[in-house]
C-alpha cells in the first residue's frame, strides 16, 4: 500500500513539473561596446520574471533565462532597448542612444540606403 501511494505521488509530481515550470532560456544579440554596457544591459533587464541575464562582450549574444507566464521575450528586449542598446527586434530611440557615455555609443547601421 505504501508503495502504491508512493508511485502515485511520484507520478502527480512529475506530470505536474511542466505545468509549473515554464522557465525558458534563450539567446539573442544586443549592441554594445564595453564593460559598463554589459552591466548597463543586464540591470536593464532585471525585471520580474527573469532568472539570470548575461552579455556577452565579444559575441554580442545575451543569453537569458525567465519565467515565459511572467515576461515575454519581447519584454526584455525592449527593456534593453529603452536603455539604449538595440537588440534583434527594438532599436532604441535615438535620444536615448545619445545619451549614452561616449565609450558605449556603437556603430549604428545608417538608416538611408
Amino acid at each position: 500500500m505504501k508503495s502504491l501511494r508512493f508511485f502515485i505521488v511520484a507520478s502527480f509530481a512529475t506530470l505536474s513539473t511542466p505545468v509549473f515550470s515554464q522557465v525558458k532560456t534563450e539567446t539573442f544579440k544586443v549592441a554594445g561596446v564595453c564593460s559598463m554596457c554589459k552591466k548597463k544591459i543586464e540591470s536593464a533587464a532585471k525585471v520580474g520574471g527573469l532568472q539570470s541575464i548575461i552579455w556577452d562582450e565579444e559575441t554580442k549574444l545575451a543569453k537569458v533565462s525567465y519565467d515565459s507566464r511572467l515576461i515575454s521575450l519581447d519584454s526584455i528586449q525592449k527593456k534593453i532597448a529603452g536603455a539604449g542598446y538595440d537588440t534583434e527586434k527594438f532599436k532604441a530611440e535615438d535620444k536615448v542612444f545619445k545619451n549614452l557615455p561616449e565609450c558605449c555609443r556603437y556603430e549604428r547601421p545608417s538608416r538611408n540606403k
